[in-house]
Parts: C-alpha cells; sequence; structure tokens
C-alpha cells in the first residue's frame, strides 16, 4: 500500500467509495434475511388468529397499552438520537456523536426495563406460552373460558423476546461505535460502521412500530 492510503481501507478494496457501498450493500442483505425472519412470525401470528380469534381479542386486553405505547415512543426518540450521531460525525464532532450514541443505549435500555416488568408480571400470574399456561385473567375479564390462550403468549414471547434480542445486540454494537468514536477511529472521512449500525437500529425500531399495534391494539 501506498503512504496515502487511509488506514481503515481494507487491502481487498480498491478505493474508500467501494468499500462504503460494499458495506452498505452487506447491511442491506442482512436486514432482508431479518425481515425474512419476523415475515415468519408474522405469518404465524396471522395464522393463529384465524384459528382463535377470540383468544386473541381477550388475551390482546391483558397486555399493559400504556407500557407499550411508552415504549414505542422511547424506540422512535432512539432513532432520532441515532440519526443525530450519524449527523455529528458526517460533520467531524465526536463528542456530540459519543453524546447522541450514549443517548441510545440509553433509551434502548429503558425499553428493555420496561420489558423487564411486562415479562416478570406475566410469569407471575402465569401468562405463559402453550401448555405452560395456567392464568385465570382471561376467564375473570370477559366472564367465558376461552380455547388455547397458550398459543397468543406463545407468539407474543417469540416476537418480542427475539425483538429485544435485537435490541440487546444493537447496545452491544452501538457501544462498541462509542468506543471507537473516543479512541479516533471515526470521523467525517470515515464514519461507515455509524451508519450502518444506524441502519440496523432504524429496523429494529421499525419492527416494533408493528409489533405494537399487532399485539397490544388489535389483538
Amino acid at each position: 500500500m501506498s503512504s496515502e492510503t487511509p488506514t481503515y481501507l481494507q487491502h481487498h478494496f480498491a478505493n474508500k467509495e467501494q468499500q462504503y457501498q460494499s458495506a452498505k450493500l452487506g447491511m442491506w442483505a442482512f436486514l432482508v434475511t431479518e425481515v425474512l425472519t419476523f415475515a415468519g412470525l408474522f405469518c404465524a401470528y396471522a395464522i393463529l388468529r384465524n384459528n382463535f380469534p377470540e383468544t386473541f381479542k381477550a388475551c390482546s386486553a391483558l397486555l399493559n397499552t400504556d407500557l407499550g405505547l411508552i415504549n414505542t415512543v422511547v424506540l422512535i426518540t432512539s432513532s432520532l438520537t441515532m440519526a443525530l450521531a450519524i449527523y455529528f460525525i458526517q460533520n467531524n464532532n465526536k463528542t456530540r456523536t459519543i453524546q447522541f450514541l450514549a443517548l441510545t443505549i440509553i433509551f434502548a435500555a429503558v425499553f428493555m426495563v420496561i420489558k423487564y416488568f411486562e415479562y416478570t408480571h406475566k410469569f407471575h400470574v402465569g401468562q405463559l406460552p402453550a401448555e405452560l399456561y395456567f392464568s385465570n385473567e382471561v376467564q375473570n375479564l370477559i366472564g367465558t373460558e376461552i380455547t388455547n390462550p397458550g398459543a397468543y403468549f406463545s407468539v407474543y414471547f417469540m416476537m418480542t423476546g427475539l425483538h429485544g434480542i435485537h435490541v440487546i445486540g444493537g447496545m452491544v454494537v452501538i457501544a462498541w461505535m462509542m468506543y471507537n468514536t473516543y479512541k479516533g477511529k471515526y470521523s467525517s472521512e470515515y464514519y461507515t460502521p455509524i451508519e450502518v449500525t444506524g441502519l440496523f437500529w432504524h429496523l429494529v425500531d421499525l419492527i416494533w412500530i408493528f409489533l405494537f399495534p399487532l399485539l397490544y391494539l388489535i389483538g
């Protein structure tokens, strides 16, 4: 390599533009696989809801809509802070970049804490997947017995649980972006890792925007 070759340019790329486009293409390909994964879960939701419409409607009423709405606002705000982090690194403001990456992690942590309280309540009252379900709250709420309430909570825990894993994974990666920014590895000349991380984070937020009305409002 010549002395003028940027330190961040990997040896298998001809120039930084090729590296940038390859990174974005790779991330978009990964995001397609993520969309397909959640699409399978959405299909499972649709099939089960068609088979047990009254069950899904009744069980949905047991979810805390206020907490779900708060989490929706929290994640949308985290998308804004992530976008601002990208904006500031593009303008070579590393301090602001670190601050907004930290805010994104904080909002993600708030989201997970709220999910923790939701989950622990459901574990306590027996609103669990499939045969593990033992709660009487649905019958008490609507005054009649319903069929297979565990099916609803199987879908609920699978969809929100997988989404939660993505949130935690995103927090780890964003923390790594913070560290590398602090170490001076990113600047207005090279910020591709932060930008592609932002793409992933926006998808995580978008998936929740679909999950919230499906599970909490429509049922």
